[in-house]
Parts: structure tokens; C-alpha cells; sequence
């Protein structure tokens, strides 16, 4: 079967979309940025439960994942994360572990996780989580989904570059899609996608970004 996973650069060992042009994690530290943005972001790991879930669009390198599983971890949290994201493109395992080695803290857990990538397995369970990639356009895949998250990662490609995970129907779905009471991060702070999170029924706030992104964007879904 020939290889479908998307085109990459490779600048200082960090991929980068050539697709949409756009690096896959910051070029500054892509791990604190992601703990910076989607777990402090989403208030973890206080929130932290067994059979909480965490929803994502934009799987990439699976960042997110390690970086969330090890917090998990740390936390010392009986049970099962959830762990379920929308990745239209997604990566060739050699790709995923290529781009992990650049985060020797997550080696372990690295590890750990590659052979489900370099089989393309799209869903599998350990001791303490539950990982589902769900392949495809999230804009029909997300619709049919029927679970709902505690916490989303919005980390699709910059919405100039990747309108399509940044609509206001797809904002509305993942509205639709969480708890209430759940909530949602995302690095951009783009006024359309303020607005768009907005008008699908979460609180938005304004948050201070990681290095030089001034700004992000935290959402809140009240309870009811």
C-alpha cells in the first residue's frame, strides 16, 4: 500500500506541513507550549477524573497525547484517560516517532505508545487510557461522533492556513460535542474564532500565549 501520510519539512527536526505551510508545534518548545495552552489551559490536571475525556482536532505528531497521558500520570489518577481526536492527514508512524525524539522527557512514554503507531492502529486501550483517532474531514466526521468531551484541543493548522477546523458550523459541533460545564483551549486568538466559539454557547476568555503568541483563547460550556 503506498505511503498517504502528508508531505513534510524538516527544520531543525521539527516537521512542518508543507501542505498547509505551517509547523506542526512551536519552534520555541513545543512541549510548554502544549502544557501551557491546552492542559493549564483547560485547567488540568484538577480536573482530572477516571473517564475523563479529552477531545481533539489536529492529532499531528501526537504531542498533545504524550504530553496530556504524562500529566495524567503525574497526577496519580486511578482509571482510564479518554482520549479521542479528528485528524484529517494523518502522520506516518515513522514520522510521529521522528517528531516525538525531539521531547527526551516523553521518551519513556514515547516509547512506550510507538509500536501502535508503526502498526497505523487508530484506536487501543491500556491500563490508563483509551485512544481513538478518528481519520477523515472532521466537518462530516465530528457531526456522527456520539460522545461528548470534558476538555478539547483545538490544534488545527493556523486558521489563515486551515480555515476549514476554525468554521463557525464546526466550532458549533464541538460546542455540541461537550459537557456542560466542559471547556476548550486553543493557541489562536483570532477574532473570528473568539466570535465563532462565542455564538456556539461557550464563555470565551482572552488568555496570555506561550512565548511570543501574545494571546489565546480558553471557552468555557456553563452547567447547566
Amino acid at each position: 500500500m503506498p505511503d498517504q501520510s502528508p508531505p513534510l519539512d524538516w527544520r531543525d527536526e521539527i516537521p512542518v506541513s508543507t501542505r498547509f505551510d505551517d509547523p506542526y508545534y512551536s519552534l520555541e518548545n513545543g512541549l510548554a507550549e502544549t502544557r501551557h495552552t491546552f492542559l493549564a489551559g483547560n485547567d488540568l490536571p484538577a480536573r482530572f477524573c477516571d473517564g475523563f475525556t479529552v477531545a481533539e482536532l489536529g492529532f499531528g505528531t501526537g504531542l498533545n497525547l504524550l504530553a496530556a497521558l504524562d500529566l495524567w500520570r503525574a497526577s496519580g489518577i486511578a482509571g482510564r484517560l479518554r482520549f479521542t481526536t479528528f485528524e484529517a492527514f494523518p502522520l506516518s508512524g515513522a514520522d510521529m516517532i521522528r517528531a516525538q525524539a525531539g521531547f527526551p522527557e516523553l521518551a519513556a512514554l514515547a516509547a512506550e505508545l510507538a509500536p501502535h503507531w508503526q502498526t497505523d492502529t487508530r484506536s487501543f486501550q491500556t491500563d490508563d487510557l483509551e485512544f481513538t483517532m478518528i481519520e477523515g474531514d472532521a466537518r462530516q466526521t465530528l457531526p456522527a461522533w456520539d460522545q461528548a468531551a470534558d476538555a478539547w484541543f483545538l490544534d488545527g493548522f493556523a486558521p489563515a492556513k486551515n480555515p476549514e477546523l476554525w468554521s463557525p458550523d464546526l466550532l458549533a459541533e464541538v460546542a455540541r460535542h461537550t459537557r456542560d460545564g466542559g471547556t476548550a483551549a486553543t493557541y489562536t486568538a483570532a477574532g473570528h474564532v473568539r466570535r465563532a466559539l462565542s455564538d456556539a454557547g461557550f464563555t470565551v476568555t482572552r488568555q496570555p500565549g506561550y512565548g511570543r503568541k501574545r494571546h489565546m483563547t480558553t471557552a468555557t460550556k456553563a452547567s447547566l
